[in-house]
């Protein structure tokens, strides 16, 4: 995002931990660490005093890991100013209460505007230019057209949504069915069966968010199944490829290791598994992904499980689930 916005003509504050980094950065404009063979041109600052970084910004995109992600906005709750628009990039939940990140802006800085950035949106592409879209979600108008102002451009489509809780959600859950996905291509299974998983996992996300309030028309958009279907076919994917070391044979804690960043989907799986489990919402890809990672179920099985479960409705909303089997 920091290099879009910079390709935009706009004066981007860029807020880091790592010193080494900022100062690579400033010397270098690149980011060895995570996207090494490329430059960022443009009015970029980058510094680790995030007070000062929040001072000088008119609009703020949060680019945090899920599960450091209230610590830092509590931290520095007293820095953000009343009305400044804050914009979540991050597709995780937090545990306790399961808080997406827009509830925990709204929880921490409750004055300021808040809106959810979600979409088909591999990082490695957007870097080299090439087309890409996204949703930015939020209740206030104001919020939805500064955003499409400031990241529009010739490879780079914004549009809008009113359902943050839909968007938000539904870019977390994805995550869950790319390690899915990963698998499924490891184990080498036709495209018919991929087609399935797909699909399967459209039903599935789409079931679980509704029931927690969600538009079900915003899974037939960018957040919901543009995102799905980008995260769970391409290698790009970090989930993906967690999900296709394991499915070749590698223990999560390697493959993990082996990616050396953030797999949200791992942590997600456990939150969303949890809060099915408490209100009832059948998820049998979610409870079979469980069992293979920390249960020492085979991928077989799982698979084989599925298929011979009840034949059941195929949309969702369209036709009654049946008793006799949820799957």
């Amino acid at each position: 995002m920091a290099k879009v916005l910079c390709e935009n003509g706009h004066r981007v504050h860029f807020w880091m931990r790592d010193e080494q980094q900022v100062q690579e950065l400033k010397e270098n404009r690149t980011n060895s660490r995570y996207m090494p063979d490329v430059r960022i041109e443009g009015d970029l600052l980058p510094t680790t005093r995030f007070a000062e970084t929040l001072a000088n910004a008119e609009i703020v995109f949060v680019a945090i890991p899920s599960k450091a992600f209230r610590d830092v906005i509590r931290a520095h709750a007293g820095d953000f100013r009343p009305n400044q628009i804050v914009i979540s990039l991050t597709k995780g939940i937090e545990r306790d209460g399961f808080r997406l990140m827009s509830e925990i802006l709204q929880e921490e800085i409750p004055r300021t505007r808040i809106g959810v950035l979600s979409g088909p949106n591999l990082a490695a592409e957007i870097v080299n230019r090439e087309l890409t879209a996204t949703v930015i979600a939020a209740k206030d108008p104001d919020v939805r057209r500064t955003v499409q102002e400031l990241l529009g451009c010739d490879y780079f489509r914004v549009y809008a949504n009113v359902d943050i809780y839909g968007v938000e959600l539904s870019g977390a859950l994805k995550n869950i069915y790319a390690i899915v996905a990963g698998m499924g291509a490891a184990l080498d299974l036709g495209e018919n069966a991929r087609a399935m998983l797909l699909t399967r996992s459209l039903a599935e996300m789409s079931r679980f968010a509704v029931s927690l309030g969600a538009n079900p028309m915003t899974f037939m958009g960018l957040a919901g199944i543009g995102d799905l279907v980008v995260t769970c076919t391409s290698s790009k994917s970090r989930n993906f490829r967690v999900g296709y070391a394991v499915g070749k044979g590698a223990r999560l804690e390697d493959a993990v290791a082996e990616l050396g960043q953030v797999a949200e989907g791992i942590h997600t799986l456990l939150l969303v598994k949890e809060k099915a489990e408490s209100v009832g919402i059948y998820m049998p890809l979610v409870r079979g992904l469980y069992d293979i990672l920390y249960g020492g179920a085979s991928i077989k099985a799982v698979i084989n499980g599925l298929m011979t479960a009840v034949q059941n409705s195929d949309v969702e909303f369209i036709l009654p689930r049946t008793l006799a089997g949820q799957r």
